[in-house]
């Protein structure tokens, strides 16, 4: 197991839950029709991904789990396995033409599922939307909002998978194709944990964590330039009890979070969930 020094268990449930893909570096020929707005005429050079790279770094974890090295209040290291369900998308484009790469249903259908009622949430039906008129932050081409409980869920690929049949873009539009508004959150929840003979309440703490999609955020770094890490710039958690977790930073990351969604004047069920329920942080 590699282990960093000084790291604590946010720090690591960060690290070993961020996607990291492929940099792809945009020809100078491409650079000069990007939207000034987000890209200024002074970047001689774009590095930017492909949301299909973004997707298959949930394959494993969807699968499997992502595994995290906790380290307890008693000083005993465990791995801790969260599996990573879609909580939230939108996606907005610079250009009217390239919400033509979504695949529309034959009826129009806008995509639901029935949820149980036990969920304490308005309506529980996952909502999904594609459209293609502009917004002050560019073309609305996808938004998904998840209010299923998470025993209804399926995991974070097979919903992408599914998703992607209606609306192709999800596998071909890149990181520099997408505006500033564009994001995703992912639930984070615990499976189980290796050795499974120990007992610590607050391993039962889920996350929620949100990602840009767009290149045009500073803080999308490059990792030995030839990858590109897209770490979480917010977070909400659920069942944070104890000291386990890094309780400042976790507010901070919740304030960011919360900012982005006023920002943006989104009500995103799962952060109000989170959020809402006792033990939240």
């Amino acid at each position: 197991m590699m282990r960093y020094e000084n790291e604590t268990n946010l720090d690591r449930f960060l690290r070993c839950t961020t996607p990291v893909v492929p940099s792809l570096s945009l020809p100078k020929t491409q650079i000069k029709n990007l939207n000034r707005l987000w890209y200024p005429l002074e970047n001689e050079s774009v590095e930017c991904f492909r949301l299909s790279d973004f997707w298959d770094c949930f394959d494993e974890w969807s699968a499997y789990g992502a595994g995290v090295p906790i380290l307890s209040e008693t000083g005993e290291t465990l791995v801790q396995y969260y599996v990573p369900y879609l909580s939230a998308i939108q996606i907005f484009t610079s250009h009217p033409a390239l919400n033509a790469l979504r695949e529309e249903t034959e009826s129009g259908d806008s995509g639901s599922e029935t949820c149980s009622d036990e969920w304490r949430w308005e309506g529980c039906s996952s909502s999904e939307e594609g459209l293609d008129h502009q917004e002050p932050l560019g073309y609305s081409y996808l938004q998904y909002f998840e209010r299923c409980t998470p025993y209804s869920r399926v995991p974070l690929m097979d919903k992408i998978k599914g998703l992607g049949e209606r609306h192709a873009g999800l596998w071909s539009l890149r990181s520099v194709d997408l505006s500033p508004a564009s994001w995703v959150a992912v639930a984070w929840y615990p499976i189980y944990h290796i050795p499974m003979n120990r007992s610590i309440k607050d391993l039962s703490t889920c996350f929620l964590t949100y990602h840009t999609l767009s290149s045009s955020f500073q803080d999308v770094q490059k990792e030995k330039r030839e990858r590109i890490s897209v770490g979480a710039f917010g977070m909400a958690t659920y069942k944070t009890q104890g000291r386990l977790w890094d309780n400042n930073r976790l507010l901070c990351l919740l304030s960011v979070a919360d900012s982005w969604l006023k920002q943006l004047r989104v009500h995103h069920h799962d952060f109000t969930y989170f959020t809402t329920t006792p033990y939240h942080l």
